[in-house]
Formats: C-alpha cells, sequence, structure tokens
C-alpha cells in the first residue's frame, strides 16, 4: 500500500473509531510504528490529526463534547439505564456515582429512593440528591472541572477511600469489542478505579451507542466490572467477551422522559 493510500486509511479509521493508538495501526497495515508515526506526520502538520500519548484522534475529539450537549445525547437510552439502575438500588443502599452525564440521569431515577448514602465528586449529582428522602450525600473536593462540575484530582481519590459502599457506579465514554472500558480522560478513569475498590458491586452504565468504539485512555478489562447496565443488547461477539469475563448483563427498556426534580 502506498503511503499515500494508507493516510487515507488512517483518517477514515480514526473517523471511525474516534481514536487509534499506534501499535494498533500498525498491526493493521503490517508495518512498523515508525512507519505509522511516518504515515501520521504530515496528517498532524496540516491540523488533521492530533498526537496524544501513544496515538492519535481528530482535532474534535481531543475532550468530550460539553456537558449539557452529552445530556441529550442518547437521553433515551440513559433514561432507559436510569430506571433499571432505579430498580436494583434499594431503600438505604450506599454508593459511589460519578458526575457523567449517564450517571446524572441515574441521580434523577435515583430521587425516588430513601435513606440512600451517596458518595460523589459531582456538584449536580450532589443537587439531585442531597436533602431529599433522608439521603446522606458526602461530595469530594478537589479540583473543580468547568464543564461537568466534578471534582478531579488526587484529593478527590482520596476522599473515596474513607468509604466502603454497596456499588460502585461509573459511566464510561467507549467499549471497544474486546471488552475494553475506555474514558476519553485519565482523571475520570482514575476516579473509576478508586470508586471500584471501596464497593462490594462494581457496575458501568453505558448506553449502546458506546459500544464498539475506542477512547484516549483504557480504564479497566470487562473482568474488573460485576455488572453492566446498558440500553440495548451489545452485539453478540461483545456478549461473548463478557460472559468469558463473568461480566453480567442488564438491559433496560426506554423509560419515559424524567424531569430533574426539584430540592423544594
Amino acid at each position: 500500500m502506498f503511503s499515500s493510500q494508507r493516510q487515507a486509511e488512517i483518517l477514515r479509521l480514526v473517523r471511525e473509531q474516534r481514536t487509534c493508538t499506534i501499535t494498533d495501526l500498525a498491526g493493521r497495515f503490517g508495518v512498523s510504528d515508525e512507519t505509522i508515526r511516518r504515515n501520521i506526520k504530515p496528517l498532524i502538520a496540516d491540523g488533521l490529526l492530533i498526537k496524544v500519548h501513544g496515538g492519535i484522534m481528530l482535532p474534535e475529539r481531543l475532550d468530550e463534547p460539553p456537558f449539557q450537549r452529552r445530556m441529550v445525547s442518547s437521553q433515551e437510552g440513559k433514561q432507559a439505564i436510569g430506571a433499571r439502575i432505579g430498580e436494583l438500588v434499594r431503600d438505604g443502599d450506599s454508593l459511589i456515582l460519578e458526575g457523567g452525564t449517564t450517571c446524572l440521569h441515574i441521580a434523577q431515577a435515583l430521587a425516588a429512593r430513601s435513606r440512600l448514602t451517596v458518595v460523589t465528586n459531582s456538584i449536580e449529582v450532589a443537587r439531585v440528591l442531597a436533602s431529599r428522602n433522608g439521603n446522606r450525600v458526602f461530595i469530594a473536593g478537589g479540583e473543580l472541572r468547568a464543564d461537568d462540575c466534578a471534582a478531579v484530582g488526587d484529593s478527590a481519590l482520596a476522599f473515596l477511600r474513607q468509604f466502603h459502599v454497596r456499588y460502585a457506579i461509573v459511566s464510561v465514554t467507549a467499549i471497544d469489542m474486546q471488552g475494553r472500558f475506555m474514558d476519553a480522560l485519565p482523571a475520570d478513569a482514575a476516579f473509576s478505579l478508586a470508586a471500584f475498590a471501596q464497593a462490594e458491586r462494581r457496575v458501568v452504565a453505558a448506553d449502546c451507542a458506546k459500544f464498539g468504539h475506542s477512547a484516549l485512555v483504557h480504564a479497566f478489562g470487562a473482568e474488573g466490572v460485576d455488572l453492566l447496565v446498558t440500553d440495548q443488547a451489545p452485539a453478540p461477539a461483545l456478549q461473548q467477551v463478557f460472559a468469558a469475563a463473568g461480566l453480567e448483563l442488564m438491559v433496560g427498556t426506554q423509560a419515559p422522559p424524567q424531569p430533574i426534580p426539584s430540592n423544594a
């Protein structure tokens, strides 16, 4: 394959998969890592790609889209996931709930529950669940991200280590066909891993749009998750990967839209 053809195929793959690693590209084309680096160098110089640690991505994929846009993306699926987790979590349970948009939909569904103990790094999650139905909400400190009002960093991780909870519920940016759970930002992956270490049951909430894609950071594998809650079943090949890892799959049904409850 001529270099120009390979460059066109690399661009197609990045547009399709959102991110690609140098190693994966070298394996796909049967060339060395150094050859791939030479191929992508002019694409980076022209602004068509951005170089990140170990790989490349499109310029607009350096971060996830703004929080409010993500809130309405796959909204029905996220509400269906929230409804299923609302059935899973019982009154009086304890949980860690991180600050992604899927988890905010989960918080809205959990507003009907009572006497929950909730540990979160999200101001938005805390706002929905605090001071309601006898709940207790503990919020982590740290650097507050402007996009989603979530606290990140070492102090947020240290805060989590004080707690032992029934459930740790996190979301991810993508799940590839090898069953690798991925995040767009290292801080989100670190928070999820810290949350899982403090929980009896490790839960990932991810809508079907996340299947078959990759993202910048490999957070954990299927063997590191107890339960995946989604809105539609993944492809059979991915289901086999999950089954081999002992991961339980819970598929929700679409739920009617749920407004954010008022604290009044």
